[in-house]
C-alpha cells in the first residue's frame, strides 16, 4: 500500500475521527467570487424581492462523463433511476456505499444518450472518477476541479461558466435577454434560450426562494454573458443585484439542502478499501474536517442515508447499483429526516454578547452569515439528555431575521417541538484551525419545515427539498 493514499492516513493517525476532528485545513473558503458587491444582508434580500445573479462558475467540480457505456457506469453507482431520464433533463445524481450510507450528490445533465455532465462537490466526483479506473467501461470521464480557494492572482480558467438568475423580478430579464417570451420550461428540465446574441442552455432550477434558471456555455464567453444579462436587467428597469461568496453559501437554508455530509467512505473492506487506497492523502476526504459538539469514536456515527437527507424519494430498485441491497432492507426500518432548526434569538444574542466581555471564557463565536467551522458539521440536538438530532449546515438569514440550520432528526421528532442545541466543541475545543477556545453553550431550537421559506415550499413543490 502506498503511503500517499487516505488509507495510510487513517492508520497513521489511528482513527478516523482523530484524523478528521483534528485537521488543519481551516474554513471552507468559496474562490474567485469577490465576497461582497454591496453587502451580504442587501444581497439575501434581493433574491426574495427583486432579482439576482449567482457566480457559479468557480466552486464546484465538474465531471463530463462521454461515450456508449456512460450511462451504464453513472447508473450503477446512483440510487436514482434512469428509466426515464432523457436528453435534455436533468438529476439530482445520490450516491451509497455498499451499506446504504451517503457519499454524495451532484446534479447531473444529460446532454445527449452518451454524454452527461456532473456539477458539485468532490466527494461523488471522485467516486465516479474511481469507479470508471477500476471498472471495464466504454467511454471517457474528464475532470475540471474546483477552481483553487486561494489563487494567489494567478489566471483561472474553467471548461464552461455558469450562472444563475433568480428572484420574483427575474422573468423581466429573461424575456428582454431572450428577445421575447421563453419556451416553457418545466422543472429540472432544460432548453435552450438567448442571451442577447449568444444561444445558451438553460436549466429550470432554483438556490433560494422560486425556482430560476441556470446558464451555461463555453468559459470564454463569461463575461460576455454576464454583461448581456445585466444590459438586459437595465433595460427593463430591474436592479439585478449580484450576489457574492458571503451570501451565496447561505441559500440552502432557506432552500434546504444539506451541501457537505460526511461521506461514508471511512469503514468498510473490499471496494470501500480499495477506494481509500486510490483517493490520496492530501484530498478531500483526507484534509476535510468534522466539528461540533456531538463527538464519537466511531466514525459510521457521522454517516447518513439517503432517507436521512430528504433523498429517500430518489430510491428506485428498477436498477442494479452499489448500495441496493441495504437500501432494501431499510425500507421498512424507522429512519430519521431532515429538518430546519430556527434558533431562539435570545440564547443567540447570550453567545455574542459573551465574546464583548474581557477576562471571562466565552461561548463559540457564531459567524455571520455563514456560521460553519469545519467542513462537515454535527453539534448534537438534545431532548433532556438524549441526543435525537444533528444540526449540520448553520447561518443567518436576514430575510427571516433569524439564524438557521439544517440537520437530521429521529423520527418521533415533530415539526413545532423546541429541544436544545449544544453550539461548540468539548474541551474547549479540537485541532481545528478554525476554531478559537470557548465553552460550550446551549441554544434552544424549534423544529420547522424543510425548506423554512415558505416561497420554496410552494415554489419548489414535488422536489427533493420539499419533505
Amino acid at each position: 500500500m502506498t503511503t500517499n493514499c487516505l488509507e495510510a492516513a487513517i492508520q497513521q493517525h489511528g482513527n478516523a475521527v482523530e484524523m478528521l476532528r483534528n485537521s488543519k485545513c481551516g474554513i471552507y473558503v468559496y474562490p474567485v467570487v469577490a465576497p461582497e458587491f454591496s453587502n451580504w444582508r442587501d444581497e439575501q434580500k434581493a433574491w426574495r424581492e427583486e432579482a439576482v445573479l449567482f457566480d457559479q462558475c468557480h466552486h464546484m467540480d465538474e465531471l463530463i462523463v462521454e461515450g456508449p457505456d456512460a450511462a451504464k457506469l453513472l447508473e450503477g453507482l446512483a440510487v436514482n433511476s434512469f428509466a426515464k431520464f432523457g436528453t435534455n433533463r436533468a438529476k439530482h445524481f445520490v450516491a451509497v456505499n455498499p451499506d446504504g450510507q451517503f457519499i454524495g450528490d451532484m446534479i447531473m445533465f444529460r446532454e445527449r444518450e452518451d454524454k452527461f455532465i456532473l456539477v458539485g462537490r468532490a466527494p461523488a466526483a471522485n467516486w465516479i472518477e474511481f469507479n470508471h479506473s477500476i471498472g471495464s467501461y466504454n467511454c471517457r470521464v474528464h475532470r475540471d476541479p474546483r477552481s483553487p480557494s486561494r489563487p494567489d492572482g494567478k489566471s483561472v480558467v474553467r471548461t464552461h461558466y455558469r450562472y444563475e438568475i433568480q428572484g420574483p423580478k427575474a422573468p423581466l430579464i429573461f424575456e428582454q435577454m431572450n428577445g421575447g417570451p421563453l419556451p416553457e420550461i418545466k422543472f429540472f428540465h432544460v432548453d435552450w434560450i438567448n442571451v442577447g446574441d449568444t444561444r445558451v442552455q438553460a436549466l429550470r432550477h432554483g438556490m433560494a426562494g422560486a425556482p430560476g434558471l441556470e446558464i451555461w456555455g463555453p468559459y470564454d464567453q463569461k463575461d460576455h454573458i454576464r454583461d448581456a444579462i445585466m444590459r438586459a436587467a437595465k433595460e427593463v428597469g430591474v436592479n439585478l443585484c449580484l450576489v457574492g461568496s458571503r451570501a451565496y453559501p447561505t441559500t440552502p437554508l432557506e432552500s434546504g439542502w444539506i451541501p457537505s455530509p460526511l461521506p461514508a467512505i471511512y469503514t468498510g473492506g473490499g471496494i470501500m478499501e480499495q477506494y481509500r487506497k486510490w483517493l490520496p492523502a492530501d484530498g478531500y476526504e483526507a484534509a476535510g474536517s468534522i466539528g461540533g459538539s456531538y463527538v464519537s469514536d466511531d466514525i459510521t456515527d457521522y454517516y447518513a442515508t439517503p432517507e436521512d437527507l430528504g433523498y429517500g424519494f430518489y430510491v428506485k430498485f428498477d436498477h442494479d447499483f452499489i448500495g441496493r441491497e441495504a437500501l432494501e432492507k431499510m425500507q421498512d426500518t424507522p429512519q430519521r429526516k431532515k429538518v430546519t432548526f430556527e434558533w431562539n434569538a435570545d440564547d443567540v444574542v447570550k453567545v455574542v454578547a459573551s465574546a464583548f466581555k474581557p477576562g471571562e471564557e466565552h461561548y463559540k463565536w457564531i459567524d455571520l452569515p455563514l456560521s460553519n467551522y469545519a467542513s462537515s458539521s454535527y453539534d448534537s440536538v438534545m431532548k433532556g439528555d438524549k441526543v435525537v438530532g444533528m444540526s449540520m449546515y448553520a447561518g443567518y438569514s436576514y430575510n427571516e431575521r433569524s439564524m438557521l440550520s439544517l440537520g437530521i432528526v429521529d423520527a418521533d421528532v415533530e415539526v413545532g417541538d423546541v429541544l436544545t442545541m449544544v453550539w461548540g466543541e468539548p474541551d474547549g475545543g479540537s485541532g481545528k484551525n478554525a476554531i478559537e477556545r470557548h465553552k460550550q453553550a446551549e441554544i434552544r431550537v424549534r423544529v420547522s419545515t424543510v425548506p423554512y421559506s415558505s416561497l420554496a415550499r410552494e415554489g419548489y413543490g414535488g422536489s427533493w427539498r420539499v419533505s
